[in-house]
């Protein structure tokens, strides 16, 4: 390495500790004025640090603001918004598992079948890789015991078949024969409530993402 080389290294690396200190500078601003936002506003900050973050190339703290954020928008009861942060963490991250989870639950709150249904199976392989199968196949069992659609229901069975689980996968078709369990929820607005419900305790139950 040359004399001049040495002066470039140095340079480059007083450049990176700068720009993380900058970084760890604008993330410190964007934390108090979460804390100090009103009722229902905190998680916009959260969100603009993670898409600092990520921005910076700090995918790891990027998902972690992203995750704060849906905890906070399904504390105030923001489907849409929650939804819209998971989809980014899927963009991120595309086995993330509890956010599929999550998606999934909001899919079936929003009546959105087709995106539920990609959902479910990356729900699925997420869970695989991650060896969450046994935690997974109770979210679906639960999902397929609210939804009174028939296709939902048959995707249901077959994930759960996926998963090593015949007598759940069983159970599920066995309802959709009878168009759909005994406690299907076929009032939208009700089964909306209902699966948004479960989102933040499917949210709650599992601590972090793989």
């Amino acid at each position: 390495m040359g004399f001049l080389d040495w002066f470039k290294q140095d340079d480059d690396a007083s450049a990176r500790s700068g720009a993380g200190s900058d970084l760890d500078h604008r993330l410190r601003g964007l934390e108090e004025e979460s804390r100090t936002a009103g009722a229902g506003f905190q998680w916009g900050a959260l969100n603009r640090a993670g898409d600092l973050c990520l921005r910076a190339g700090d995918k790891d703290r990027a998902l972690r603001y992203y995750g704060r954020t849906i905890d906070t928008l399904l504390a105030d009861g923001q489907r849409e918004a929650a939804r819209g942060v998971a989809n980014k963490i899927i963009r991120v991250h595309p086995h993330a598992v509890r956010t599929l989870c999550t998606l999934t639950w909001l899919d079936l709150a929003a009546q959105h079948q087709a995106t539920a249904l990609l959902h479910l199976r990356d729900y699925v392989e997420g869970a695989k890789a991650a060896g969450q199968e046994i935690l997974t196949a109770r979210q679906i069992v639960e999902m397929a015991r609210l939804s009174p659609d028939d296709e939902f229901l048959g995707a249901a069975a077959d994930a759960l078949d996926r998963l090593d689980e015949p007598e759940k996968a069983g159970v599920v078709r066995e309802w959709a024969r009878s168009s759909g369990s005994p406690d299907a929820i076929t009032d939208a607005e009700e089964l909306a409530e209902a699966c948004f419900d479960a989102a933040i305790g499917s949210n709650r139950t599992t601590s972090g993402d793989s």
